[in-house]
């Protein structure tokens, strides 16, 4: 689904092999709480993969809002947000150093740019 003026991220991070388990059992009835911050603050059509032979996560979403860095405060601001990642953190490995968790001044989940885009028919893209 092509969404108007959306922004759309990739992240990747480590899942810790003794957490594999949890980790997706856990994502299998995430908290409504933390989804209901990620569709106020204009967050669309997320999801995460897992690739186990590298222990990757990917996660992939798209921003329809219009101040990306305003949104993402008010999301790491949400107490229900902190609760779950003081809950999943300790699952994960950052690649970023010095980095702590999830909502810190070091970003927790590493950016991937974005090398193509196709989107079909009507795509703005083309």
């Amino acid at each position: 689904m092509y969404l108007q003026h959306s922004k759309r991220i990739c992240q990747i991070i480590k899942l810790k092999p003794e957490h594999e388990s949890e980790y997706i059992e856990l994502h299998a009835d995430v908290w409504r709480s933390v989804l209901s911050a990620l569709e106020r603050h204009n967050i669309a059509d997320y999801s995460i993969h897992y690739h186990k032979p590298l222990r990757l996560l990917i996660a992939t979403f798209k921003y329809t809002g219009a101040d990306f860095e305003k949104d993402m405060a008010a999301i790491a601001a949400d107490p229900e947000t902190q609760r779950w990642w003081k809950v999943t953190d300790h699952m994960q490995e950052s690649f970023q150093q010095d980095a702590t968790g999830s909502g810190g001044s070091v970003p927790w989940w590493t950016d991937v740019p974005e090398v193509f885009r196709f989107e079909g028919r009507g795509s703005q893209s083309l």
